[in-house]
């Protein structure tokens, strides 16, 4: 496995893969690699002949409140686990190099980037697309890789690549969970013992809220309120928002009447939480 930090050097190394006809498939993260991230890996070999994985803790999707510097980071644990995944290239540019000083550009996704997470987070979603289109740019994959449980980034980063024409294959993968149906994400390391347990009631809320959809209730206000129920159980637990949505546009539904998607964030301590279901 190559360990590249040179933008210069990774668009080289692309150029030629994709000149010998390798189709080249891309995994954007933030580091600190868990199961979710080796599934999308393994899933990425199967569909690739060339697997990048970058690792970049992007400054730009943080406000100034947020966790940027304590983000947890684990370079050499990340370097291994990518190479025992079978990746061929493991991408890890510096902030100087993927941010020019004064060069000001920033991509900007209008319509699905401002609610939800958008809302809670502002700016999140312009940090975000900006640094997805840079790495796009840099590596030139044929396909990338993402997992549901951010399931509005995905919806942005769709509507990113639709809206400038960009030839690459967005794949989005089911959420992995622990045993308790937590969604996995490198941010449940900052959970206390007693927060790990409440953490648990995500995916029940969720599941509830399925669950009650399919025994014939449409109500999306009745159906919040069950996950509502199930999630203030547990003490500590800060509501960001439920919302259950169009999974294309995001807009709130008046009825669940097709496809739909349950979403939620909450705080528990100093850590926040998203997760979501899919209802076909």
């Amino acid at each position: 496995m190559k360990v590249i930090n040179s933008i210069s050097e990774m668009r080289a190394l692309a150029e030629s893969a994709r000149k010998t006809g390798r189709r080249i498939g891309l995994i954007p993260t933030m580091g600190f690699l868990h199961e979710g991230h080796l599934s999308l890996m393994r899933k990425a070999r199967k569909e690739c002949d060339a697997v990048v994985v970058s690792v970049f803790v992007n400054p730009a999707q943080f406000a100034p409140n947020e966790d940027f510097q304590r983000y947890p980071r684990d370079v050499e644990g990340d370097r291994k686990k990518c190479d025992s995944a079978g990746v061929e290239v493991l991408f890890m540019p510096s902030a100087a190099d993927m941010y020019p000083k004064d060069a000001g550009v920033f991509v900007t996704v209008d319509g699905v980037s401002d609610i939800l997470e958008g809302a809670v987070r502002p700016g999140h979603f312009r940090g975000v697309a900006t640094v997805v289109a840079k790495l796009l740019n840099i590596v030139k994959p044929h396909a990338a890789f993402f997992g549901q449980k951010d399931f509005q980034q995905c919806v942005v980063i769709k509507r990113m690549v639709k809206g400038l024409n960009m030839d690459v294959d967005i794949i989005v993968f089911p959420t992995i969970r622990e045993q308790d149906g937590l969604a996995m994400s490198s941010r449940n390391g900052y959970l206390n013992v007693d927060e790990r347990r409440a953490a648990g009631s995500l995916y029940s809320a969720l599941t509830a809220g399925e669950a009650l959809l399919k025994s014939g209730e449409r109500d999306p206000v009745k159906l919040k309120d069950a996950m509502r129920a199930a999630l203030v159980k547990e003490k500590g637990m800060m509501i960001d928002y439920i919302e259950i949505a169009d999974p294309q546009s995001l807009a709130p539904l008046v009825k669940v009447e097709a496809r739909a998607v349950m979403l939620m964030a909450v705080r528990l301590g100093r850590t926040r939480l998203i997760d979501n279901i899919l209802i076909q």
